[in-house]
């Protein structure tokens, strides 16, 4: 589903991305883990076209959409959630959600109503539809990001930290709605630092650092892999 060649993305001097490859397949959960700095979220934005890449290629579907505007790879199925949550504050729960389905699905005001009050079903949001996005706690919060990603219905989505700051509780919640999501025939490719979380759901991890990919595979080998702990988990 997701192919990244060669893919390189440096700021003036630095190089945090440096000739990546790595591939998605369709129907995968795939965690990524990696130390602050590593270029996780500079990653993610490149996927999602939010930052050009300074060599590579990104291929979606076997598409090349390196060169592609990032509202057109959102209508292709691509959808995101960010680390820090950005909703329109002053707009309802109900309201965010229409805007990402007319914006970022491309739907009619009439569609996309009755998208965004499936999803809110879904996500266990419909109880605060009518609540300004700016008065919700943390948890409603990580889920109206992952709720406005849903309502584009991407089939490829990015989960960026989307458990951080999180207590148990409230992990489990949102565990057991990415997971009902993934079932649901989404792919997903997730970000996260709460080890713990990921490793619940995925089958496959790979850890980034250095500008690219140093373990991938299975969660308990690349956890006991000698670079990862050098890198991320500390000697």
């Amino acid at each position: 589903m997701l192919q990244l060649a060669s893919l390189s993305r440096a700021f003036g001097g630095l190089k945090v991305l440096d000739g990546l490859d790595f591939t998605v397949e369709a129907g995968e959960i795939v965690g990524i883990l990696g130390p602050n700095g590593a270029g996780k979220t500079t990653l993610f934005n490149v996927i999602a076209g939010v930052l050009p890449p300074s060599g590579g290629r990104v291929l979606f579907e076997g598409r090349d959409i390196t060169a592609m505007k990032r509202w057109d790879r959102c209508r292709l199925g691509i959808g995101r959630t960010y680390q820090v949550p950005k909703p329109f504050s002053h707009m309802s729960v109900f309201e965010n959600v229409m805007v990402a389905a007319v914006h970022g699905g491309k739907m009619s005001v009439a569609r996309a109503r009755g998208e965004a009050i499936q999803v809110l079903d879904r996500i266990g949001l419909a109880h605060r539809a009518r609540v300004p996005a700016g008065q919700l706690a943390l948890l409603d919060m990580k889920q109206l990001e992952l709720a406005k990603a849903l309502a584009i219905k991407p089939r490829l989505l990015l989960l960026d930290e989307i458990a951080g700051g999180l207590t148990e509780a409230e992990c489990e919640t949102l565990l057991a709605t990415i997971g009902a999501v993934h079932a649901s025939g989404v792919t997903i490719v997730w970000i996260e630092h709460v080890i713990q979380a990921l490793r619940r759901l995925v089958k496959r991890l790979a850890v980034l650092n250095g500008g690219g990919i140093i373990a991938d595979g299975a969660p308990d080998a690349v956890l006991a892999d000698a670079r990862v702990k050098e890198a991320y988990l500390g000697t």
